[in-house]
């Protein structure tokens, strides 16, 4: 899809790079916008990957999910609580744990998240920027013989895999966190296979879905797969593929999370940052065979659906 500016009506568009990213001016993010702003906000999404919003200070976590509902279907982690007082919100807080690798959100799920919202809440004085890749860009530009060979792969995505392990000025993890992170993490156990390259249903692009909850290729040996691994996540995270945002309280990102990966920055050293975040369901990926994804593995140890996390990072039930 191209980068070119189109003649948007209800929001201002400004790209950001050459190939990913944009900013997006003149709206004020609320839960009773008009159709015609949500539907040019959706297709700014669909061409730049991800867009971002300065200064919506005056969002709360239920404005935020109100806003979200404009555009989908909230989808709730399996694995991890919801924010305290809400009922599709995660908080991403710092003191908790830091997404500091590549990834594409909740991929060992069927139907992983077609967008993900991030609202910032707390933003670190320097440092603690995110970044993201275009997948489909990154396609692309493959090679012919990389092409096919992409497209003949499927691999697994598993969620038992620690993607926000903490680190600190001392490396010490307290150990209600260890806890806590142990109690979660096993909460669920989930395989999902999907095609290394997906058709984007609403663009027609092709995207390669990988990120760090890959854990083999189809038929490969773990050698195999993750030397395989590294040849097309390096290709996804080349610099021209990437947008870069310093991040200030109030601003929130959207981004395709079928057409992306994206990381955290851990160079705020123990800066408090944090987010709160809601993602929305997506469809169930196919490859350019027709084949879809499938899940090899759904293993539910326990419901997590009832408990909340508080500010001082404790569960408790509300039902």
């Amino acid at each position: 899809m191209s980068l070119q500016k189109n003649d948007y009506q209800y929001i201002q568009v400004k790209p950001i790079t050459g190939r990913v990213g944009a900013e997006i001016s003149g709206v004020k993010l609320a839960g009773d916008l008009l159709k015609e702003t949500v539907a040019e906000i959706n297709q700014a999404i669909l061409q730049y990957k991800v867009v971002f919003f300065r200064d919506q200070q005056h969002l709360t976590d239920l404005d935020q999910e109100a806003f979200s509902k404009l555009l989908g279907t909230p989808l709730n982690h399996p694995s991890v609580p919801l924010k305290n007082g809400t009922e599709h919100t995660l908080s991403i807080d710092s003191r908790g744990g830091r997404a500091d690798s590549w990834h594409t959100d909740i991929t060992f799920l069927p139907n992983y998240p077609k967008i993900t919202i991030l609202r910032n809440v707390i933003a670190p004085e320097f440092g603690g920027d995110t970044v993201w890749a275009n997948t489909a860009i990154a396609y692309e530009y493959l090679a012919p013989e990389l092409k096919v060979l992409a497209e003949s792969l499927r691999a697994i995505h598993t969620n038992v895999y620690d993607y926000a392990a903490r680190t600190s000025s001392t490396g010490a993890i307290p150990e209600n966190e260890l806890e806590q992170r142990r109690l979660f993490t096993s909460a669920v156990e989930v395989e999902t296979e999907h095609p290394l390259v997906r058709v984007h249903p609403e663009t027609g692009e092709k995207t390669l879905v990988l990120g760090h909850f890959f854990k083999s290729f189809t038929g490969l040996n773990r050698t195999d797969s993750q030397l395989l691994f590294n040849l097309f996540q390096n290709h996804i995270t080349q610099w021209e593929n990437i947008v870069r945002w310093r991040w200030a309280e109030g601003d929130v990102a959207i981004w395709d999370n079928r057409a992306t990966q994206h990381r955290a920055i851990n160079d705020y050293g123990d800066q408090l940052r944090v987010a709160t975040r809601v993602t929305l369901e997506g469809d169930i990926p196919f490859g350019v065979d027709g084949q879809l994804s499938k899940v090899v593995k759904n293993v539910v140890n326990q419901d997590i659906s009832d408990l909340r996390r508080d500010e001082g990072k404790t569960y408790k039930k509300v039902s």
